[in-house]
């Protein structure tokens, strides 16, 4: 039993990071550009424009997405109460696999909104 609820605890440290992290880039990301926190990207680093809208925008993002993924990542563990440790272990290693590639692919929709945002050398694009 003790198994299953550590796997549990760890299976939600992902989007409870996603949850918290998400917050402090989307409302407290640092005033100067820094390569030790926030979304560090080529294209998010070009200025502080670039730099406060891509952690605007990814924060958004990892706060939305921890949320979806808090309460399946519980349920999910739930029909496995009283499986074996091999079988939980498994069930485990696919959810944190699929979350992290959540939190990844983060990365494709915060470049392509800065792309349509910003110019490559980082300058805002006119609006029509």
């Amino acid at each position: 039993m003790w198994f299953w609820y550590f796997m549990l605890i760890c299976d939600l440290l992902v989007p409870l990071a996603m949850i918290i992290g998400g917050w402090v880039i989307w409302k407290h990301s640092s005033r100067k550009i820094s390569g030790h926190s926030g979304y560090c990207t080529p294209r998010s680093t070009k200025n502080i424009d670039t730099w406060k809208f891509a952690n605007e925008y990814c924060g958004q993002l990892w706060w939305k997405a921890g949320w979806i993924m808090l309460l399946p990542s519980f349920v999910l563990h739930l029909p496995f109460y009283k499986s074996s440790e091999g079988v939980i272990g498994t069930v485990s290693l696919i959810l944190c696999t699929v979350q992290c590639m959540v939190m990844l692919l983060t990365i494709l929709p915060t470049e392509l909104a800065l792309k349509r945002t910003f110019t490559d050398e980082g300058l805002p694009r006119e609006k029509s």
